[in-house]
C-alpha cells in the first residue's frame, strides 16, 4: 500500500508510542482526515483544530492527509478505511460520487464529510459550515462603515457553501445601510492568495473601501491600501493589524466532538451535522475589533445578535451566486 502524503504519525513512531502508551490511548478511537488543500487553509483548519484538540485529550488517534488532489482522493479514502479507521473525515464537494461509493463499499467505517448533499445509509453522514449568522453581523458593521458605499467581495467557488455566506453578508450590510452597492468576484480556487490580492486591488481601484475576505490574500490587499477588512471563518485580526473590522468564525469542535462521541457508543448514523455550525450550538460566533468599530454599531450588532441566539431573528439562508450592484 502506499503511504498516504504527508500522514502526520509515521508508523515507526506510532509502533513506539504504542509501546509505552496507556492501555486507554491504545484504544483510542482511530480517526483519519482527507483535505485536498494545505490544512492552513481556512475551511480545511477549523476541521484540524478540532480534530487536533480531540487527540490531545486522548480520545483520539489522529492521522491526516493534504492536497489530495480530487482525482486521488478516492484511492485515500480506500486506504483508510483498509487501514482499520473508525472515522473518516473529509470534503466530498467535488467528489461526491466517488466518496459515497468508497463509504458503502466500507459499512463498517464512519464517514462524516462537507457535503452539499444529504447523508447515505448507512454510514455516510454530512456538515458544513453554516456560518451564515455570523456573517450578517459582520455585514451590519461593514454596511454601517463603508463610507464610499462600495464593498468588495473575492470568494473561492460559486458554491451554495459560499453563496450562502457572502448573501448573508450582503442583507446584513443592506439592513444597516440600503445605499451600500457590491462588487463580486469569485477565483475559481480555493487556495490562491495572490490572484486573490490582485481581485481585490481591481475592486479597491474601483472605489471599494472594505472587502470581505472570503479568501486568504484579500486581507493582504487591504493592508497594501490602507481600507478594511472583514473576515471570514478564522480570526487573522492579529496578522493584520487595524485591518479586520470583524469576523465570522466557524467552531468545528461541535461537530467533530458528537461524531466521535457517537462513533465510541457504537450509535454513529447517518446524519445531518451541519446545525451543530450555528451559533446556538457554538459552531458559529462573532468577533469584532472595538477599538476599529464605533461603539453605538457594536451595540447595534450586538442586540442583533443576541436576537439571533434568543430565536426571535432568522438569518434568511441564500444559497444562490450572489449578484453584484450594476
Amino acid at each position: 500500500m502506499r503511504i498516504l502524503r504527508r500522514a502526520v504519525v509515521a508508523g515507526a513512531l506510532a509502533a513506539a508510542a504504542a509501546l509505552s502508551a496507556p492501555a486507554a490511548l491504545a484504544e483510542a478511537t482511530k480517526v483519519a482526515a482527507i483535505y485536498t488543500v494545505p490544512v492552513e487553509q481556512q475551511w480545511v483548519s477549523r476541521i484540524h483544530v478540532a480534530l487536533v484538540a480531540a487527540k490531545e485529550r486522548g480520545e483520539i488517534s489522529y492521522v491526516y492527509s493534504e492536497n489530495v488532489a480530487n482525482t486521488d482522493y478516492e484511492r485515500v479514502m480506500r486506504e483508510y478505511a483498509e487501514q482499520g479507521m473508525d472515522l473518516v473525515v473529509g470534503e466530498a464537494f467535488a467528489v461526491e460520487r466517488a466518496a459515497r461509493k468508497v463509504a458503502a463499499d466500507y459499512p463498517e467505517t464512519a464517514f462524516l464529510m462537507g457535503s452539499s448533499f444529504g447523508p447515505a445509509k448507512p454510514n455516510f453522514a454530512v456538515f458544513d459550515n453554516w456560518i451564515h449568522e455570523p456573517s450578517y453581523l459582520t455585514g451590519m458593521v461593514a454596511g454601517a462603515m463603508t463610507e464610499t458605499n462600495r464593498i468588495g467581495m473575492v470568494g473561492g467557488f460559486a458554491i451554495p457553501e459560499v453563496n450562502r455566506l457572502m448573501n448573508a453578508f450582503m442583507e446584513g450590510a443592506r439592513a444597516v445601510n440600503p445605499e451600500v452597492k457590491f462588487m463580486v468576484t469569485f477565483i475559481n480556487s480555493w487556495y490562491d492568495p495572490p490572484k486573490a490580492k490582485e481581485s481585490a486591488f481591481a475592486m479597491m481601484d474601483a472605489g471599494a473601501d472594505i472587502m470581505y475576505a472570503e479568501r486568504f490574500g484579500v486581507s493582504d490587499a487591504a493592508v497594501e491600501r490602507g481600507v478594511k477588512a472583514i473576515g471570514n471563518v478564522i480570526d487573522t485580526a492579529a496578522d493584520y493589524p487595524d485591518t479586520i473590522l470583524a469576523s465570522a468564525l466557524w467552531h468545528m469542535e461541535p461537530t467533530i466532538d458528537r461524531a466521535i462521541a457517537a462513533v465510541q457508543a457504537g450509535q454513529f448514523e447517518p446524519a445531518d451535522y451541519g446545525p451543530y455550525s450555528f451559533m446556538a450550538h457554538g459552531g458559529g460566533s462573532l468577533v469584532l475589533d472595538e477599538a476599529l468599530v464605533p461603539a453605538e454599531v457594536v451595540e447595534q450588532v450586538n442586540a442583533r445578535k443576541q436576537e439571533i441566539l434568543d430565536g426571535l431573528f432568522r438569518v434568511n439562508v441564500n444559497d444562490a451566486e450572489p449578484e453584484p450592484d450594476a
